[in-house]
Formats: C-alpha cells, sequence, structure tokens
C-alpha cells in the first residue's frame, strides 16, 4: 500500500522515499513499529497536500466484489480486470 501511496504522490509531482522499506524480515528482533516501512515527504511544503491526497483514497468506495465471467475467481471491486486471467470486468 505504501508503494501505492508513493506513486499517487510522484504522479502529483510530489517526492517521497520510503525508509525501513525491507526491515520486515528482522521483526521480532526489534519493536513492530520500528520495522514498519515509512512514506516520508521531501519538501515539508508538499506535507499538507501529500495529506490530502492520501485521504482523498483512503475515503473512496472499493466498490463491490465481482466473479470473473471467464475463470470464476472472485476480484475485490477496486479491480477492474481479473487478477487471475486479466479479463475485464465488464
Amino acid at each position: 500500500m505504501i508503494t501505492h501511496y508513493q506513486n499517487l504522490l510522484a504522479a502529483e509531482g510530489i517526492k517521497t522515499e520510503i525508509r525501513n522499506q525491507h526491515l520486515g524480515g528482522i521483526m521480532g528482533e526489534m519493536p513492530v513499529f520500528e520495522t514498519w516501512p515509512q512514506l516520508w515527504i521531501v519538501n515539508d511544503l508538499d506535507f499538507d497536500r501529500a495529506t490530502q491526497l492520501i485521504e482523498s483514497i483512503e475515503d473512496e468506495p472499493s466498490g463491490e466484489p465481482w466473479r470473473c465471467p471467464r475463470c470464476g475467481e472472485n476480484n475485490e471491486g477496486q479491480f477492474a480486470a481479473c487478477w487471475n486471467c486479466e479479463t475485464n470486468a465488464d
């Protein structure tokens, strides 16, 4: 999800970096909250806009789950194509 947020912000011209991206392997040896990936905004002036963008996509309804007419796989509502066979939801 954090990479999705990073891509969303990059599309809006907001530079970011992901920290702790590869610490999942040492979870348990360090406190859990210190190993979670973090999305940092490079320019402090972009922080409010970045927060607004992320909150706006979190509030969007994801749509109804659907079953692929081709392979019968169940898909979440936000997907326009089947994750298994790439058939469109239409």
